[in-house]
């Protein structure tokens, strides 16, 4: 089953300003596994569930060209303007591609809004022989971090927000998607695959940035649709309580948020 989220417009204004893009070594990885297991040309990567292009753009430092594909128009709308990627309206399960003609399918956050069989279906028609295939996704309990401060005292106070949202989350997810990924790991029929638990980033954000990507999030969205005189006393509150924590006055005020990675790389074999 397709879940349909992140198509409003204003929802896709917040995701392309607070989202957090993968980080450089990251993609850096997903590039030498492509590159070990294949080699190049570099010719077409195909970036699925792609949101405001956040990733499509880091790949196309890597690639000769790009397809973006996301399944709302409003997202491919806000979607950055790089010569060599071409945005796509599309569905995650009939991609707009040639069979056969694809060195990397990515899906970055997005992969548990598919119908995973269905795509995986979809990524293997799309794949060349030797093509690679990458699922990449971060646990939402990140964690923050400001110099002078006590780090348990601000995780705490994230925590609480977090179990708020957790009854708003989709059912399908449950607590946290890594399980969807890790089935799907064990699902895909290649031999050639790895499954990486952790990869921590870190990165500097005003504290207002760290609330809007928590506010990005699906179940914050949800609970904005619902009630959303709860969701902003809910948001305004744990930005209160964080700044009285951390003794300070504006919301600008700089925090280091850490962000745990969790990935799946997989190569298509040369003969079916």
């Amino acid at each position: 089953m397709t879940y349909r989220l992140f198509e409003g417009k204003q929802h896709a204004e917040e995701y392309l300003k607070f989202r957090v893009s993968p980080p450089d070594h990251l993609i850096q990885k997903v590039v030498d596994f492509v590159e070990k297991k294949k080699g190049r040309p570099f010719d077409l990567a195909l970036d699925v569930g792609c949101g405001s292009g956040q990733g499509s753009v880091l790949l196309a430092k890597h690639f000769a060209s790009v397809v973006a594909t996301d399944i709302s128009p409003a997202q491919i709308e806000m979607a950055m303007a790089v010569p060599n990627v071409t945005y796509k309206v599309s569905t995650a399960e009939d991609l707009p591609t040639p069979s056969g003609s694809v060195d990397l399918v990515t899906a970055m956050s997005a992969f548990h809004w598919f119908d995973r069989p269905r795509f995986l279906q979809e990524a293997h028609r799309v794949l060349k022989p030797r093509g690679c295939l990458a699922l990449l996704n971060y646990t939402l309990n990140m964690e923050l971090n400001r110099e002078g401060c006590c780090s348990d005292t601000l995780n705490a106070i994230c925590e609480e927000f977090y179990v708020a949202l957790r009854k708003h989350v989709s059912a399908h997810l449950g607590t946290t998607s890594k399980p969807l990924y890790q089935e799907s790991y064990e699902a895909i029929p290649y031999p050639d695959k790895e499954w990486h638990d952790c990869l921590r980033v870190s990165k500097t954000v005003p504290l207002s940035g760290f609330i809007g990507m928590v506010e990005s999030f699906s179940s914050y969205q949800t609970l904005l649709k619902k009630d959303p005189v709860e969701a902003r006393r809910l948001s305004d509150q744990t930005t209160n309580r964080l700044m009285s924590a951390m003794k300070v006055t504006s919301p600008d005020t700089e925090v280091v948020v850490d962000v745990k990675y969790f990935y799946v790389l997989a190569c298509k074999p040369a003969e079916d």
